[in-house]
């Protein structure tokens, strides 16, 4: 039972980079607000709390123990954006105070992926039913306005006319994670393929499928055919790199995993058509900055949309001598020449409308439209994913033992070819 009718109390369970971007994109969100923090430790809880005081997006109290935290009486939902090694745990203790009657809470949003592997998925998912809670899937590039637009204006306009549309191509290049738990297969569940092309998986899987239906039922994965490689990052400069900037925590000499991934997903949708999501993901591309590329193709048309075609660019001449930062875009790679500027990183790459739209479910009392049986599905298709690059042959539905499949790069004993 939500305390206040009319507005969502939220609480942020962690306190990394991840929940400092939901915290600034919570400025577009009107029916919610923070109102507690918790992470590994009580400052780093702390500092999150006092900028979401700052941004003046809730009077955010800070915790050092998840339990603490979903007994605060104000806590209605919570956000779980913790690491993936620890999000099982995470995740035991709060519906554990859900069940014990402890905690009182409507709902869990939890971030992608959604699990290391498929079995940690699954786990995941009954947990929070089995504590009787609404859920949401944290993908949030299937709320990007230049993505749901799109999708909206070409099933409309396009598809309803010529027939559905039978191609997705969807991307996340940058130039590498912020912390070193990322770069750790065994603590991430893999390299750029577990961390990224589940955005891009998911992306192609709503561009393919009609605005009122739900791509769980409209599409059926047949096969996928997947490729992994470590471009740059185990080449001897940049593994040394990496093992500087991470003190040693980081060696990819030794335990690699890959920063390139490619993947082709065939389904057949509910027109009973073969349709395919061709995913791309990189932590090599050099750049200015992250950047989100999405095509849809159909029959008699087609769109496009690039996060760094911006409305706006900078250029700063090689005189100026300013620090390094990320002001004008995430994963910013230059501080000098023409650059692009990306407004609101909040806006642009969905953050803002996924978190309006999952508190306004909450409040509703309805299960959001993205929600944890799609992260399910999503964490299936990468193992799928990891088991084709892994033997080199295509991977066809369905799939046995799936998901007692650790990928090695998982492991920690993958090798690049």
């Amino acid at each position: 039972m939500v305390e206040n009718s009319q507005r969502l109390g939220v609480g942020l369970v962690g306190a990394g980079f991840i929940g400092n971007f939901h915290a600034t994109s919570w400025t577009g969100v009107r029916d919610a607000d923070i109102v507690a923090v918790s992470s590994r430790t009580l400052e780093a809880a702390q500092q999150l709390a006092g900028r979401c005081r700052d941004l003046r997006v809730g009077d955010a109290r800070a915790y050092a123990d998840v339990r603490e935290l979903v007994r605060d009486p104000r806590v209605d939902a919570v956000w779980v954006l913790v690491p993936n090694h620890v999000r099982i745990d995470v995740i035991e203790a709060i519906t554990d105070e859900v069940t014990s009657g402890r905690a009182d809470l409507v709902g869990i949003a939890v971030e992608k992926p959604l699990g290391r592997n498929l079995a940690e998925a699954r786990r995941v998912l009954q947990l929070v039913e089995d504590a009787g809670l609404l859920h949401a899937y944290l993908e949030n590039q299937v709320y990007a306005p230049s993505v749901t637009r799109s999708h909206d204006l070409l099933w409309t306009r396009g598809a309803a006319l010529a027939g559905s549309p039978y191609l997705a191509r969807c991307a996340e290049e940058h130039s590498g994670p912020h912390a070193a738990w990322f770069w750790d297969g065994t603590q991430q569940g893999g390299g750029v393929l577990s961390d990224m092309l589940c955005h891009s998986v998911e992306a192609g899987r709503y561009l393919l499928t009609p605005p009122d239906r739900d791509h769980s039922s409209w599409l059926t994965p047949k096969a996928v055919s997947a490729q992994i490689a470590s471009l740059k990052w185990s080449r001897r400069r940049y593994a040394a790199e990496l093992a500087y900037r991470y003190a040693g925590a980081v060696d990819y000499t030794r335990t690699p995993s890959e920063d390139y991934a490619h993947a082709t997903i065939s389904f057949e949708n509910g027109d009973g058509d073969e349709v395919i999501v061709e995913a791309t993901t990189s932590w090599s591309f050099v750049g200015a900055g992250l950047r989100l590329t999405f095509e849809l193709l159909g029959p008699e048309y087609s769109m496009s949309a690039n996060t760094l075609n911006t409305e706006a660019q900078l250029f700063l001449g090689r005189r100026l001598i300013t620090p390094e930062g990320e002001d004008l875009v995430e994963k910013q790679s230059a501080e000098q020449g023409l650059m692009p500027l990306v407004s609101d990183e909040s806006m642009t790459y969905g953050y803002t409308a996924e978190n309006r739209e999952v508190s306004a479910d909450f409040l509703a009392g309805r299960q959001p439209r993205e929600n944890l049986r799609h992260g399910v599905e999503v964490t299936e298709l990468l193992m799928a994913a990891y088991l084709s690059a892994q033997s080199g042959e295509t991977v066809r539905w369905p799939v046995d033992d799936l998901e007692s499949f650790i990928p090695d790069v998982a492991k920690g004993t993958w090798k690049p070819r």
